[in-house]
């Protein structure tokens, strides 16, 4: 139980880190929580492999969701840089939720459609957050648009992230514990 809270508050403290820096057009923060926060899942994780294949699938979602979101113009990312990838602290946000998958978020690998649902009503919530509270996100007039295109990115990308963790983290073996290992 202890690994939940960590890993749940955890991420939490990196969405934080992300979006109060992001509004001050600052990346650091949000690169420097999440890679503290991920180096310390990837410590104790029970399968750190499936934890970095999770990793490298929600950068490859990011990029799309958020690529999209950003190129159709219904988003604007505060820190944002030049190109078609949205900012890095919006991809440190996706690697720190990876390490979600498995552990606090872990309910969701069984039910797609509550992934799903997750995805279209929550992800949402968080960008308005980041946009009300700390100015870190905007979006078009009318803001709805942008928040439905959010909404159903995230409702397509959340259950296949969920999808694979639980197919991942039924066929990995278990990292070695070094300790159990002998000479």
């Amino acid at each position: 139980m202890h690994r939940f809270w960590i890993n749940l508050l955890g991420n939490q403290l990196v969405w934080l880190c992300a979006v109060i820096g992001a509004g001050r057009g600052l990346q650091w923060p949000a690169l420097l929580a999440a890679a503290l926060y991920i180096a310390s899942q990837l410590a104790g994780a029970p399968r750190p492999r499936v934890e970095l294949r999770l990793l490298w699938l929600a950068l490859a979602c990011g990029a799309v969701v958020d690529g999209v979101a950003a190129g159709s113009g219904l988003v604007v990312y505060a820190a944002s840089v030049p190109g078609p990838l949205p900012p890095p602290w919006i991809l440190a946000l996706w690697a720190a939720f990876a390490m979600t998958l498995t552990t606090s978020m872990a309910f969701l690998q069984r039910r797609a459609w509550l992934a799903s649902l997750f995805g279209l009503l929550l992800a949402p919530l968080a960008y308005l957050s980041a946009a009300r509270g700390w100015d870190a996100v905007q979006f078009a007039a009318p803001t709805w648009r942008g928040i439905l295109l959010l909404g159903i990115g995230w409702a397509l990308v959340l259950p296949l992230l969920a999808a694979a963790a639980r197919r991942w983290s039924r066929t990995a073996p278990p990292a070695l514990d070094t300790a159990d290992a002998h000479p």
